[in-house]
C-alpha cells in the first residue's frame, strides 16, 4: 500500500475515534480524499479509452481482476450509496443527476455481480466524460455531508427504515457477490462508514487500478 496514503488512513481512523481530535481527523480524511482523486485525475489526462476498459489481469482474484473505468464506478456508485442514502437520508447523485442515461450505463447498482467479460463489457459503455462528472460531484456531496456530522451523529447505526429503503431502490443486486453489502453497512456506526467506502475502499481501488495502468503501460 502506498505509505503516505497509509499513514493518513491511520491518522484519521485514530483521530475520529476521539471527539477532541474528531474534526482534525476530518480534515486528514478530505486531505487523504483529494490526494487519491488528484490519481484519478491524471488517469483521464494519461489514459486512452481504450485503457480504460483493459482488463489484464482477468483470471486473478483480487481488486486488480476489475477494470479502471469499472472501478471507477464501483467506488462512487458505493460512495453515493452510503453517504445519500443511509447517511444524509436523501436522494442520490446518481438519480438527481440523470447520471444513469448520462453515463449510458445498463446498470444502476454498484457493479459486485458482474465478473470477468461482463466488466470488460460493461466498461466499453460507459461515457468517460460524465462518469469524471458524476465522481467528482458525488465526492463533493459526500464531504458536504460528512462535514455537517458531529463527534456525537458519527456513532449512530443505520436505521432499520434506512436500510428498509436502501432495499427498496434496487441499486445492490440480490447476486451473491452483492447482497452482503447491505447487511455490511447497515451493520457499522457512520464512523464505520467513514473508515470504509470513503477512505479504505478508495485507496484498495486505486492501488489496483495502478497496477492495471502498470501492467498495460508496461
Amino acid at each position: 500500500m502506498n505509505k503516505i496514503w497509509s499513514e493518513l488512513n491511520k491518522t484519521m481512523q485514530a483521530q475520529i475515534k476521539k471527539k477532541d481530535t474528531y474534526k482534525a481527523g476530518i480534515e486528514t480524511l478530505f486531505n487523504l480524499r483529494n490526494q487519491l482523486m488528484d490519481t484519478l485525475t491524471s488517469f483521464n489526462k494519461e489514459l486512452s479509452r481504450e485503457d480504460f476498459d483493459a482488463i489484464p489481469f482477468i483470471n486473478a482474484d483480487g481488486y486488480h481482476s476489475k477494470t479502471i473505468a469499472y472501478s471507477l464506478w464501483h467506488i462512487f456508485r458505493i460512495e453515493d450509496i452510503v453517504a445519500h442514502t443511509l447517511i444524509g437520508e436523501n436522494e442520490q447523485v446518481f438519480f438527481s443527476g440523470n447520471y444513469q442515461e448520462r453515463i449510458n450505463s445498463p446498470i444502476i447498482t454498484t457493479g459486485n455481480e458482474l465478473v470477468k467479460r461482463q466488466i470488460a463489457d460493461f466498461s466499453k459503455q460507459l461515457n468517460m466524460k460524465e462518469l469524471y462528472s458524476y465522481i467528482f460531484e458525488v465526492k463533493d456531496s459526500t464531504e458536504k455531508i460528512i462535514n455537517s456530522l458531529s463527534y456525537e451523529q458519527t456513532r449512530k447505526k443505520v436505521s432499520e427504515e434506512r436500510k428498509e429503503q436502501l432495499k427498496s431502490l434496487n441499486v445492490v443486486s440480490n447476486d451473491e457477490n452483492a447482497i452482503w453489502l447491505i447487511d455490511y453497512w447497515c451493520g457499522k456506526d457512520i464512523r464505520g462508514l467513514i473508515q470504509m467506502p470513503f477512505s479504505r475502499h478508495w485507496i484498495m481501488h486505486i492501488e489496483a487500478s495502478l497496477r492495471i495502468k502498470n501492467k498495460i503501460h508496461s
